[in-house]
């Protein structure tokens, strides 16, 4: 039998445009000869749908939803995530379920048993866990069905059940032999977890001895993203068939010896992945949003040229306005590598200068910053006066503006609120410096669209004169250390400081990192891609005085 395995896009809420997906890729799967087509987790709302789960009307037009995928779909098994209402007056109300349709009927189901809960995972609050499922047949084969956590037992978290081993066991007591364990999921995309995730899948199939399908969603969901990747692999641990990463696909196994298609998707490495899926997040946020169109300040530096590539990419140059916003201090190289940028992407440029309006907040302001010093106020100043033009430029044309703002600076404070953190998506604010470097390299991977010096120029905001990054900040290489250590690793102060840093540096990150909660909750939602960014999967509070160390 041929089986499809069919990674989609999916909209949160927007039941007819994720049915009538659902409905076009099993179509082709039945002209393609499958007997089966497969789809991700909660395929039909979305996932995460988070709080419109308390909804009563989003529940009551899923239901209408699936009533009419019973009703369109091709005269082949359709398995497709969804939530389904549960009866009873204790517990949730819901659980996360794959289901199959067969000539109109819904005849079979599998609600997921593992809820994770860490990072950006919140299942317990919506969804009761469900039992082990009796095996799913189709053609004289026996499936164990499984929805995405399920098969992730004791990687993450320690889970008391294993819901693989305990579908191979309930087959057993049948006298039934599993011909393959299906997993349906929503798995969001991070730097690494590929290599992470075909290690475990390895482990589980030659555990279980037992070939396993795996078919995960794609697309990007708020600062989710989600790579799609989906694979056959047999009961050895080879990988006998892939989709694509970061787009829709479909690939097709023969369940005779599972064998199937091999999609290249030419990503590379784990930086050229990292790339596809900012390009994939920009995309898909845009749009989803009800965008066409953005606009970036480029000031010369990094961190702007590599977002505006990202933004080209993703939406082509024509939907792509540069703006460089020079004031007395940035230097003529500045702006010409700006200007450069821009004529390498192909995109519309504009300069709109900063100086009269300096001057003009300084006059304004005099009678009270008479016989003061200029300081950090004045270079705030600045950054927001930018902030405020870029705002006027998304208003006036409709487009969105994207901050340029990257991890390492996030994590310890160093951008201005209402200023260069102005924007509706922050594009690279989970990627820390040094990845920064890595990603325009991969953008040069061909020919030179960043400009070279803004690659070697040392980073500086231009806010003063002669100012360096490095003036206020470690020599990024430690800082971007010490913050994967304490952030990503879960390290306290002397664990890191046991990894050879020196103490008094380390103290001074940390304090950084804790006193300016406040400004990353102000922050435009970034995109996730390393295994732990700011936004909800990381809850500390704006106002709190723990020290780790005294």
């Amino acid at each position: 039998m041929k089986i499809a395995l069919v990674q989609i896009n999916p909209i949160i809420g927007d039941f007819r445009y994720n049915c009538d997906k659902i409905l076009s890729w099993a179509k082709r799967a039945e002209q393609e000869g499958c007997g089966l087509a497969i789809f991700p987790e909660m395929a039909v709302s979305g996932y995460p749908p988070q709080d419109l789960l308390e909804r009563s009307a989003f529940i009551a037009q899923q239901r209408e939803a699936i009533k009419f995928l019973q009703a369109q779909l091709p005269d082949i098994d359709v398995l497709f995530g969804c939530f389904e209402e549960r009866n009873g007056d204790r517990g949730k109300k819901l659980y996360n379920s794959a289901v199959v349709v067969r000539h109109n009927e819904i005849v079979f189901r599998a609600h997921k048993q593992l809820l994770p809960t860490y990072d950006v995972f919140d299942e317990t609050r919506y969804f009761e866990p469900g039992g082990i499922p009796a095996p799913y047949v189709i053609d004289g084969l026996h499936f164990g069905v499984t929805v995405c956590e399920d098969i992730w037992h004791g990687v993450i978290a320690d889970y008391q059940r294993d819901p693989v081993a305990l579908l191979q066991q309930s087959a057993a007591s049948q006298n039934i032999v599993l011909d393959g364990i299906i997993n349906i999921s929503a798995s969001p995309f991070q730097k690494n977890k590929e290599a992470q995730k075909k290690a475990m899948f390895t482990e589980l199939c030659r555990r279980q001895n037992i070939p396993l399908i795996y078919v995960n969603q794609v697309g990007g969901q708020d600062s989710l993203l989600f790579d799609g990747r989906s694979l056959v692999m047999k009961s050895n641990g080879e990988i006998t068939t892939r989709a694509v990463g970061f787009k829709e696909d479909m690939v097709v196994v023969d369940s005779g010896d599972w064998h199937g298609e091999m999609h290249d998707d030419k990503i590379g490495d784990e930086v050229g992945a990292v790339y596809q899926s900012l390009v994939m997040g920009v995309r898909d946020y845009v749009r989803k949003s009800g965008f066409a169109a953005v606009v970036i300040g480029v000031s010369g530096g990094i961190d702007s040229a590599l977002t505006a590539a990202i933004a080209v990419d993703a939406l082509g140059p024509e939907n792509v306005l540069t703006v460089a916003l020079p004031s007395e201090y940035s230097a003529p190289e500045s702006k010409e590598d700006a200007m450069h940028l821009a004529g390498a992407l192909g995109c519309r440029f504009e300069v709109l200068p900063i100086s009269g309006l300096f001057t003009s907040y300084r006059k304004s302001l005099s009678p009270l910053f008479t016989g003061l010093e200029e300081d950090l106020t004045e270079q705030n100043i600045q950054a927001r006066i930018r902030g405020n033009l870029l705002m006027a430029l998304s208003n006036k044309f409709g487009s969105l503006l994207l901050a340029t703002g990257n991890k390492s600076e996030m994590s310890v404070g160093y951008c201005t609120l209402y200023g260069d953190m102005s924007g509706g998506l922050a594009v690279i604010a989970d990627v820390p410096k040094h990845l920064v470097y890595e990603l325009s390299r991969y953008v040069n991977r061909e020919q030179e669209i960043i400009p070279e010096r803004t690659i070697t120029r040392p980073p500086t905001a231009e806010l003063k004169p002669d100012q360096r990054d490095q003036d206020d900040l470690p020599p990024y290489e430690i800082l971007d250390q010490v913050l994967e250590l304490h952030l990503e690793k879960g390290l306290d102060a002397m664990q890191i400081v046991a990894e050879g840093f020196e103490k008094q540096l380390v103290r001074d990150i940390l304090r950084r990192v804790r006193i300016n909660e406040y400004k990353r909750k102000q922050a435009p939602l970034g995109l996730k891609v390393t295994s732990k960014a700011f936004g909800y999967g990381r809850r500390y509070p704006n106002v709190q005085n723990f020290q780790e160390e005294n």
